[in-house]
């Protein structure tokens, strides 16, 4: 079974804190979840979404809980991990010796092989159908050609809101898949 990788967007899971977790927490009950990452570009208030994520922690055990981009918060508060923009590919090698794990975003086979050169544990590649305000999607294809070349876990990402996307992800052989809007239903 493909693993299952809950990305946050403040649009969907809200940037007040008791919130944000209540919709989480609703969100692993209708949903088997693998990963988790706190992704909010807006908020002033990421150190506190982060403080409730990491003080319930025992809500989302066999979760893996993922910070986006702040690598230091993530090690301070015992993450497991951290998601990676693409702008911050030689951040790897610092998340790394954090001890955290280091999902990359890439959106070609460039990025996943630097990605991969860096010492990312993962990637995830987008978009993969069409999503709001992402550019032309990628498909399946070049999923199935980016997967095929590189030896990191591979997350397709963008647009994926039905669980036939999620077949047809899975017939190209990736590691998993993420998504903002799917775990929502």
């Amino acid at each position: 079974m493909m693993k299952r990788y809950l990305i946050t967007d403040p649009n969907f899971y809200s940037s007040e804190p008791k919130q944000f977790l209540q919709t989480l927490l609703q969100c692993k009950v209708k949903n088997h979840i693998d990963y988790i990452c706190l992704r909010d570009k807006k908020t002033s208030q990421y150190n506190d979404l982060a403080n409730i994520l990491s003080e319930n922690r025992t809500s989302f055990s066999g979760i893996k809980l993922y910070l986006h981009t702040h690598y230091e918060l993530a090690s301070i508060l015992h993450f497991d991990g951290v998601h990676l923009p693409s702008h911050q590919i030689q951040t790897i090698a610092v998340a790394k010796s954090l001890g955290l794990e280091v999902v990359y975003s890439a959106h070609s086979l460039e990025d996943a092989l630097m990605a991969q050169k860096y010492g990312a544990d993962a990637i995830t590649i987008s978009p993969i159908f069409v999503t709001p305000n992402k550019g032309r999607p990628l498909g399946l294809e070049k999923l199935k050609e980016i997967n095929d070349k590189i030896s990191l876990n591979c997350f397709a990402l963008g647009g994926i809101i039905s669980q036939e996307q999620i077949d047809e992800c899975e017939k190209t052989g990736v590691y998993g898949f993420a998504s903002i809007r799917y775990f929502l239903k």
